[in-house]
């Protein structure tokens, strides 16, 4: 528990850090959040040396479908990198454009019908997949966000992840709920 504590703590200094200036803030969004885990996801999961065969090369988070953050998603990464990797948000078209240019594929529930089809084409990619929908762990998505009350959690789907030759973190896994 201690480091769920952690985490969530993480994750409000990084949100509060970012959005202060000097007025009193109301409480972050739901997406504001979840923009928050998935710069902390990056953290927690390791990928094969090859995918970053350059140096400068960037860390992309990619959003496939409607776009549920707007912006919140980039101010969230904005200055900030992982492993020295300069982190950038794109909206991404189809399966095959993520499979090659980003890391993390957030998809969103408008996708819900094409699930299936885009965990296929993107079973062996080295791209970290994310969703907020039912059944996304079960049917080969790695991590889905998941509302308890008021609380966002997240499940974790870590063969999937092993197959795309992706590295989850203990401390990551046991924050995760129910799921695969």
């Amino acid at each position: 528990m201690d480091v769920w504590r952690k985490l969530i703590s993480g994750v409000i200094l990084a949100l509060l850090l970012g959005m202060s200036n000097g007025r009193a803030q109301a409480p972050p969004t739901e997406y504001q959040l979840k923009a928050a885990f998935l710069y902390h996801f990056a953290q927690f999961v390791e990928w094969p040396r090859e995918v970053f065969s350059v140096p400068a090369t960037p860390f992309v988070i990619g959003i496939l479908g409607d776009n549920p953050f707007d912006d919140e998603l980039a101010k969230a990464v904005t200055g900030k990198s992982i492993n020295e990797h300069p982190l950038v948000v794109k909206e991404i078209k189809t399966a095959a454009e993520a499979a090659t240019n980003c890391h993390i594929l957030f998809i969103c529930s408008s996708e819900k019908k094409r699930l299936p089809g885009i965990v296929a084409e993107l079973h062996d990619a080295r791209v970290l997949t994310v969703g907020e929908m039912p059944r996304f762990t079960e049917t080969g998505g790695m991590i889905n966000f998941v509302l308890e009350g008021t609380k966002i959690r997240f499940q974790v789907n870590a063969p999937a992840a092993t197959t795309a030759g992706l590295k989850i973190s203990a401390k990551l896994m046991s924050l995760a709920t129910r799921g695969k």
